[in-house]
């Protein structure tokens, strides 16, 4: 679970500030300066939603959905080694909506 609030945190941050890697990526998508910054807003917000017992799922679900989001792209593209990529932080995050917040009282 943490693996993925980090690596939600670090994405996001990375996109919200608009870093170059990520503009060069997105870019190529159609996404500008703004919609970049929404959508590293919107990651950082689902990784944060994850710690709580009760946005738990809402935020593993925003996070697969913007994820997915980005395989979609990478399959337009014809870019598989994007999908590989991409595919483990997906099925890392249906692994923990499956495992349950472990903070989470029966």
């Amino acid at each position: 679970m943490l693996v993925a609030v980090f690596m939600g945190c670090k994405q996001g941050s990375a996109m919200f500030f608009v870093k170059p890697e990520m503009m060069e990526m997105f870019g190529k998508w159609g996404f500008g300066k703004t919609g970049l910054m929404i959508n590293g807003a919107v990651t950082i917000l689902a990784a944060i939603l994850i710690l709580f017992p009760k946005t738990f799922v809402w935020g593993n679900f925003l996070m697969a959905a913007g994820i997915l989001m980005i395989i979609c792209f990478h399959l337009l593209d014809k870019d598989f080694k994007g999908v590989a990529i991409e595919m483990p932080f997906l099925l890392l995050n249906l692994l923990i909506i499956y495992l349950q917040h472990p903070l989470k009282t029966v």
